[in-house]
């Protein structure tokens, strides 16, 4: 027999209330607390302190999220808020993933001003849908997931969630990469070692629901291939080696983009050592190419090379460093002005963790850039409104807290 307390009795008396209908109501489970039972809310909030040595910051160097705006003092980066129902082990198993961000570097993200590497001119929203799909399994072999709605691009040794990264800032590579697309993604295990993915969006960079002005038809194709070293390989078991490609539509450019990307982190036979590396090439077809927010013309491309190395000293303490390379070019014709050159940047970065509290990611990061050339890039002849330095140190402090 079904309990019910004594002030639904005691309503039930007077006749406020139907019993029966209050026990059958009781008897019968809820579905939408079913349904939220399975969905997790977590999320994190960033913050940082900047301190850019030396004077001039109006033309800080083009890696996304470095705007003036963060120059020299304190800032918070972002705040992300993420409701999920992971899907579970069954054959037809469904669930969905809500990711918002908000803060100043929601805009990074582009869906709001099409742009993903607009940020770099420090405008947009505070706020961002960073990722809303629905996800399915499908009893194909070993399973095929998909995702339908807007999810973060598959290529990039980096990841948009500042917490998953070695260093705080970041490369030259993540800044030339799309951010998220609208479509289908579709996953496969084929094995312990090899993994595959394969989508079709509607544009190569962020914005929701964008279209190619080129054609109805016009869409962007990626895929990915993914291999993990399997235990039998000793030392170095549980490497990964990833390559990926993603070519189509840049709504905001109104050109064709191709990214390539091919990266890998390596375990060594010193436990606590990792190392890691990436290569990405962007190359521009036809009209503008957009170069971390410097324009570039007909057939530009943007090559970048990053190398890792991560260390865990102690259980709290851990040392990460990255140097790189990238170079930004584009071919001259009638359209392109005669003093955008072809410009090298080097950085090196350096980042100690120490975590002291729960929860909390708190890292102390060095960084240098160095520009070959400021000429066309903020220089004395520049469209940009210039000058950049060729030479940049920033230290920074970075807390995330993550619940």
């Amino acid at each position: 027999m079904t309990k019910v307390n004594k002030w639904t009795l005691g309503l039930a008396a007077i006749g406020l209330v139907s019993l029966p209908a209050v026990v059958q109501a009781e008897e019968k489970p809820n579905q939408l607390l079913t349904a939220l039972s399975s969905t997790t809310i977590s999320g994190y909030v960033d913050t940082s302190v900047h301190w850019n040595l030396g004077t001039g910051n109006g033309f800080p160097p083009p890696y996304a999220y470095n705007t003036p705006s963060k120059q020299d003092g304190f800032n918070l980066n972002v705040v992300d808020i993420t409701l999920e129902k992971p899907l579970d082990e069954g054959t037809w198993s469904a669930g969905y993933k809500a990711e918002l961000w908000f803060g100043p570097n929601a805009a990074g993200i582009g869906n709001n001003i099409g742009s993903s590497v607009s940020a770099a001119a420090g405008g947009g929203n505070d706020l961002a849908i960073k990722q809303a799909y629905v996800a399915l399994r499908a009893p194909i072999g070993n399973g095929l997931d998909l995702k339908l709605g807007t999810w973060d691009t598959i290529i990039g040794y980096e990841v948009a969630n500042a917490g998953g990264n070695p260093n705080y800032t970041r490369s030259y590579g993540y800044s030339v990469e799309p951010t998220q697309h609208t479509g289908l993604l579709a996953s496969y295990q084929v094995n312990k070692v090899v993994g595959l993915s394969a989508g079709i969006a509607n544009t190569w960079n962020a914005g929701i629901n964008n279209r190619s002005a080129r054609t109805e038809s016009s869409k962007t194709y990626m895929g990915s291939v993914t291999l993990t070293a399997p235990d039998s390989f000793g030392a170095i078991a549980g490497s990964a080696l990833y390559l990926g490609i993603v070519d189509g539509y840049n709504s905001f450019l109104g050109n064709d983009v191709t990214s390539y990307y091919l990266g890998g982190t390596l375990a060594t036979p010193i436990k606590e050592l990792k190392l890691g590396a990436a290569w990405d090439y962007a190359q521009g077809h036809d009209n503008n190419f957009v170069a971390a927010g410097n324009v570039k013309p007909n057939r530009g491309y943007i090559n970048t090379v990053g190398i890792y190395a991560s260390y865990q000293a102690t259980e709290k303490l851990s040392l990460h460093a990255r140097g790189e390379w990238a170079q930004l070019s584009g071919a001259d014709d009638a359209a392109t002005p005669a003093n955008i050159p072809t410009v090298d940047i080097y950085a090196a970065t350096v980042t100690l963790q120490y975590d002291l509290w729960a929860n909390v990611l708190s890292r102390l990061e060095l960084r240098w850039d160095h520009m070959s050339s400021v000429e066309g890039f903020g220089g004395p002849s520049s469209h940009t409104g210039g000058p950049n330095k060729q030479n940049e140190v920033l230290l920074a402090a970075n807390i995330i807290y993550k619940f």
